[in-house]
C-alpha cells in the first residue's frame, strides 16, 4: 500500500521529473544561441532541488516509501543536494564553453544533464534491486548521449561508443550479479535480502556459492562505475575525448551516487558477506592506488592525467569501506562509511574547481588541455593559477587543504580497525599519496615557472569566475574547518547502521 508519507519522500524526484519536461517544453521556443531562458529555468529547478533536499536531510527522519521500493534518508538526501549543487556548477562553468562548440543548437545539454540528475536521485535512494539498476540506466544512458554531443567531433564521437560498449559489459554484470542475489534469497528488495542471508535460508540447498558469484559480480559492476582498476578503461578515454563540460559531468556528481549505491548494495544489503566483498574492495584499492598514480606520472594531457588521478583517488575511497567490517564486529561501520562520504564530497568539490578552470581557460578553436598550456599560468591570472594550485595540492593532501582531512579520515578509519592487514594498507596509501605528489606539483611548477605559451585574453563570465573563486575558497576554508562537514557526514551515515 502506498501512502500520502511514500510520495512526499519523493516529492524531489517528481519536481525534477516534472521541471525537466517542462524546460525541454519551454527550450521549444527558446531561439538565443545561449539557451538563455533554458539555463535560467535549469539553474532555479537545481538551486530549489538543493534546498528542497537539505530541508529533508536536516530533517533527520528515515522512510521506506512506494512499498520498500525506495528509501528516504538523511545520506540519501545529502548526497541528492551535494549532487544538484554539483550539476548547478558543471552548468555554470561549462555553458559558455558549449556554446562556443555548437552544443547548445538545442536544448539537450540541459535536459539530458537533468536526466541524468533524475538517475543519481533514484541510485540514491533505491532501497530495491530493480530500482537502483533503472536509475543506474538512466544515468549511464544520457551519459552517453551527452559524451556523444559533439556529432562532429571523432574523438568525442570514438569516446562515446568505447564508453557504450564497456558501459553495456558492466552493466551486464551487475545485472547478472543481482540475478542471483535474487536467486539465492528469493528476493529484490535490500532489507529481506540482508535478512534472508543473516538468517540463513540463502544457503540451503546449495545457495551459498551462487550468492558469493552473485557478490563477485556486483563488485565487479560497481568498480567499473567507480572507474577503479581493472575496470578503469573507460575513464582515460571518455575523460580526454569527451567535451570538458561533458568530462565534469561524468566525473562530478555520479561520483556521489556510485558511492551511494556500494553503500546500499554491499554494507546494507550485503553485510553478512562483507568477509568476502571486503577482500575485493582491498585489491581494488590496492592496484587502483598503483595504477592510477603510476600511469598519471606519463600524461601530458591535464584531462588524462585527472583521469589517472581519479583512479587512484577511487581507490583511495574504498579504503575507508575496507574498514568498516572487521570478522562479525560491526562498531567502525558508521566511522569507516563516513570517511568514504566525507572523501568523496570533497572529492567532488575538488574536482569541480579544478575543472572548472580548464573551462574557464578554453575559448572557441582552442582546449587548453595539455600541460604545456597552463605554462606561465600565474603571469596571465594569478587568481585561476591559484585556484589550480590548490586543487593540486588539495588532491595530493597537502594540509591545510581540505584533501588532507579526507586522506587523513580515511587512514584514521584503518588505523581504528585491530586488523595488522588494514594498518599495512595505510601505509601503502601514504606510500602511494607521495608517489602521487609528483604529478600534482608538475602543475604548479608549469604555472608558476615556466614561460607563457598563450598570450590571448581569458574569457568567462563574471557569474563563472565568482563561482570559480567561491569553490575555490571553500577547498581552502573546509581544510582550515572540516569538523563541520565530517561531522555531517558522520552523523548520516551512522543513522543508517546505528542498529548494527
Amino acid at each position: 500500500m502506498i501512502d500520502n508519507l511514500s510520495w512526499v519522500s519523493v516529492y524531489p524526484e517528481i519536481l525534477l521529473l516534472v521541471m525537466t519536461c517542462v524546460i525541454a517544453l519551454v527550450d521549444i521556443g527558446v531561439k538565443s544561441p545561449l539557451r538563455g531562458v533554458t539555463y535560467a529555468l535549469t539553474l532555479l529547478t537545481l538551486a530549489g532541488l538543493t534546498v528542497l533536499n537539505g530541508v529533508y536531510a536536516a530533517d533527520g527522519k528515515t522512510v521506506v516509501a512506494l512499498g520498500g521500493l525506495v528509501i528516504s534518508d538523511p545520506m540519501g538526501h545529502w548526497l541528492k543536494a551535494f549532487a544538484s549543487l554539483a550539476m548547478l556548477v558543471t552548468l555554470v562553468y561549462g555553458r559558455r564553453y558549449a556554446g562556443s562548440r555548437d552544443m547548445l543548437r538545442g536544448g539537450e545539454f540541459f535536459t539530458m544533464a537533468l536526466y541524468a540528475l533524475l538517475g543519481i536521485y533514484v541510485m540514491i535512494g533505491g532501497y530495491n534491486f530493480l530500482v537502483i539498476y533503472l536509475g543506474l540506466e538512466l544515468l549511464t544512458l544520457t551519459s552517453y548521449g551527452l559524451v556523444a554531443l559533439r556529432r562532429d567531433d571523432l574523438k568525442a564521437t570514438e569516446a562515446a561508443m568505447k564508453y557504450f560498449v564497456l558501459g553495456a559489459l558492466a552493466s551486464g554484470f551487475l545485472l547478472y550479479g543481482l540475478s542471483m542475489l535474487y536467486g539465492a534469497t528469493g528476493s529484490l528488495d535490500l532489507a529481506e535480502v540482508v535478512k534472508a542471508i543473516a538468517g540463513g535460508e540463502a544457503t540451503l540447498k546449495g545457495s551459498q556459492q551462487v550468492l558469493v558469484l552473485g557478490v563477485v559480480f556486483v563488485v565487479a559492476g560497481l568498480a567499473f562505475k567507480l572507474g577503479v582498476v581493472p575496470f578503469h578503461m573507460w575513464v582515460p578515454d571518455v575523460y580526454h575525448g569527451s567535451p570538458t563540460a561533458v568530462t565534469l559531468m561524468v566525473g562530478g556528481a555520479p561520483k556521489l551516487a556510485a558511492f551511494a549505491i556500494v553503500v546500499r548494495l554491499l554494507a546494507e544489503g550485503l553485510q553478512p558477506m562483507a568477509v568476502h566483498w571486503q577482500q575485493m574492495l582491498a585489491v581494488l584499492a590496492v592496484v587502483s592506488l598503483l595504477v592510477g598514480n603510476l600511469a598519471a606520472i606519463a600524461q601530458t594531457n591535464v584531462k588524462r592525467m585527472l583521469a589517472f588521478s581519479t583512479v587512484a583517488q577511487m581507490g583511495f575511497m574504498l579504503l575507508a569501506m575496507v574498514a568498516g567490517v572487521n570478522g562479525t564486529d560491526t562498531s567502525n561501520l558508521g566511522n569507516a562509511f563516513g570517511s568514504g562520504m566525507f572523501y568523496v564530497v570533497t572529492y567532488v568539490l575538488t574536482t569541480l574547481a579544478s575543472f572548472g578552470v580548464i573551462l574557464l581557460l578554453s575559448r572557441e578553436g582552442f582546449e587548453s588541455e595539455e600541460l604545456t598550456d597552463l605554462a606561465g599560468l600565474n603571469q596571465r591570472s594569478p587568481l585561476y593559477a591559484a585556484i589550480m594550485a590548490m586543487c593540486m595540492f588539495s588532491l595530493a593532501g597537502v594540509p591545510p587543504l581540505v584533501g588532507f582531512y579526507a586522506k587523513l579520515s580515511v587512514l584514521q578509519s584503518l588505523l581504528a580497525s585491530p586488523d595488522s592487514f588494514h594498518v599495512g594498507l595505510a601505509v601503502f596509501a601514504v606510500l602511494m599519496s607521495l608517489v602521487g605528489a609528483f604529478y600534482y606539483l608538475r602543475v604548479v611548477k608549469v604555472m608558476y615557472f615556466d614561460a607563457p605559451t598563450q598570450t590571448a585574453e581569458i574569457e568567462g563570465s563574471m557569474g563563472a569566475r565568482s563561482l570559480l573563486t567561491i569553490n575555490g575558497a571553500l577547498v581552502l576554508i573546509l581544510g582550515i574547518v572540516p569538523g563541520g562537514l565530517m561531522a555531517l557526514c558522520a552523523q548520516a551515515v551512522s543513522q543508517i547502521f546505528a542498529g548494527a
